[in-house]
């Protein structure tokens, strides 16, 4: 990374005797989309809040470019928060809802004008300028809310789970405009979000994290693909990951009752293993160059179309495949489903971290 424009270092959040964030480093570059995500209570949005300046960190320092801002006023950070519950003024149109901040900072009428038909072309807001809030659908107020912090031009766009009162197609829809938008006026963003599709769909690294500890920051293709360790591979994924208690042995994978011959290679890196934990996702249980068979028994099903995911049991465990929607398969009956062990997942079993 070059030289970062966004730089948390060892920023703590304690309140009272609780620390809810233990010393935390981060750094974004430069037009970076950075996603913060985790369950709730990770401590994503205290994050976020330290770094807009609502909350105060207790220890440790936050840069923005080459301004130390730890005890700065949120107004005076050069940044532009857009929020979940869109914080709009009723009795305000849009046009000036949008341009609000910068009349009270004292921008020339004319500016103002300017930025916010900008912001407003860019937003596809110019039909409803002079409609007030309540005479907008959900996805147009948070599009206001977006048109009020664009036309501050900030060094850094913070938003708070924008998106989670809107309806699953709005959702889809606004993340795609949102990504868009921010690539095309390549300001560096940092979004936060409890749904990892969100996440992975929109970040250009994803910062996964848990008790106010960051697990694993990186792109999203890394996450999925070499999560650092159980918590990270359980989180990231839809439907969510399949864990087993396994024992290793000689090139072989023991998990219930069953043995599942490993790659060569993935063996000679991991070795004999009396206790690991055998992950694999839904959707790799497919013919590939490396197949192994499974037998697991099918307790429900749930065609999608494209697929169907079959909700069964593996020596009384939890198990989920992702099968072609014609798989011969029946509720109750044992069915066999090939495993893609060439993406197989092993972590240690104490520890819970990648191997």
């Amino acid at each position: 990374m070059a030289q970062p424009h966004v730089t948390l270092r060892s920023i703590t959040k304690s309140f009272g005797a609780i620390q809810v964030i233990p010393p935390l480093d981060l750094d974004i570059a430069h037009g970076e989309f950075i996603v913060l995500v985790g369950p709730s209570g990770c401590g994503k949005t205290t994050t976020l809040r330290m770094l807009a300046g609502l909350e105060t960190a207790t220890s440790g320092s936050v840069n923005i470019g080459d301004t130390n801002v730890t005890n700065t006023r949120p107004g005076e950070r050069n940044c532009a928060m857009v929020f979940q519950n869109y914080a709009l003024y009723p009795h305000m149109s849009v046009r000036d809802n949008i341009g609000y901040a910068m009349k009270v900072h004292g921008a020339d009428k004319a500016e103002i004008n300017a930025r916010v038909t900008e912001a407003a072309d860019l937003l596809g807001l110019e039909p409803y300028l002079d409609r007030k809030p309540k005479n907008l659908s959900g996805g147009q107020r948070q599009r206001v809310a977006i048109g009020r912090a664009l036309v501050r031009q900030p060094q850094v766009f913070l938003f708070d789970e924008p998106l989670s009162n809107l309806d699953a197609k709005l959702r889809v829809e606004m993340r795609t405009e949102i990504k868009l938008l921010q690539k095309r006026l390549g300001t560096t963003a940092v979004y936060v979000t409890h749904d990892q599709v969100e996440a992975m769909t929109m970040a250009d690294r994803v910062v996964v994290m848990r008790d106010g500890v960051i697990e694993q920051a990186a792109a999203p293709i890394e996450l999925y693909e070499k999560p650092a360790n159980k918590f990270v591979a359980n989180f990231i994924g839809s439907p969510a990951m399949n864990f087993f208690d396994a024992e290793i042995k000689d090139g072989f994978v023991h998990v219930g009752g069953q043995t599942l011959q490993m790659p060569a290679d993935r063996f000679t890196q991991i070795g004999n293993r009396a206790s690991v934990i055998f992950g694999i996702r839904p959707e790799h249980m497919r013919e590939s160059g490396h197949t192994a068979d499974l037998t697991l028994l099918p307790d429900a099903l749930e065609p999608l179309g494209a697929h169907t995911l079959v909700l069964g049991r593996l020596a009384g465990e939890k198990i989920t495949a992702q099968v072609d929607p014609r798989f011969p398969v029946e509720v109750g009956q044992p069915c066999t489903v090939k495993v893609d062990m060439q993406m197989a997942h092993f972590f240690d079993a104490e520890t819970e971290a990648r191997l």
